[in-house]
């Protein structure tokens, strides 16, 4: 089977260009769309719309650098370890606890300005963190991308934990 790069015609790399993503992906769903295949059997719509539905989760999957470099590692046999490996660098703990002590003392204070701030220094790590992972994703380091990934979980899900403290 098809992996989601080689469904849209794409390089097997991290770094994609957004626009060529988006027309292979319209390619696809234009060839495969259920609509096409009204007067089809059956059998054949069925397919239109296994194949639609699989176009859907590639897209999805490639258009989020987080996702696309996750789906890079499992096609390289690499287990990110999300659920038994915590271990994080020492100096990535330390800055872990500093905006956890900023995050309870902007929520305590109700301080929205801090935790806007805290929102957009987060967001800051995470995308210097994705650039860490292609790098390593580029130079076929899957552990330390493994890594780098986990670590960007950790920062997404924080920034969500604030977006529904500020919801």
């Amino acid at each position: 089977m098809q992996n989601h790069f080689e469904l849209f015609q794409l390089p097997q790399q991290f770094s994609l260009d957004m626009h060529e993503l988006d027309r292979a992906y319209h390619e696809v769903q234009n060839k495969v769309h259920p609509d096409k295949f009204t007067q089809s059997s059956d059998a054949e719509k069925r397919v239109a719309m296994q194949w639609a539905t699989r176009a859907n989760e590639a897209y999805q999957t490639l258009k989020k650098p987080l996702k696309r470099a996750t789906y890079l590692c499992e096609l390289q046999g690499v287990d990110l370890e999300t659920e038994s490996n915590t271990r994080m660098p020492a100096q990535f703990l330390m800055q872990q606890m500093e905006w956890r002590e900023a995050f309870d003392d902007a929520r305590q204070s109700n301080d929205l300005n801090a935790l806007m701030r805290l929102e957009k220094e987060l967001h800051q790590a995470q995308k210097e963190q994705l650039a860490l992972v292609g790098k390593s994703l580029d130079e076929k380091n899957y552990p330390a991308a493994a890594q780098q990934i986990r670590t960007c979980m950790f920062l997404e899900k924080f920034i969500a934990d604030i977006a529904a403290l500020e919801e």
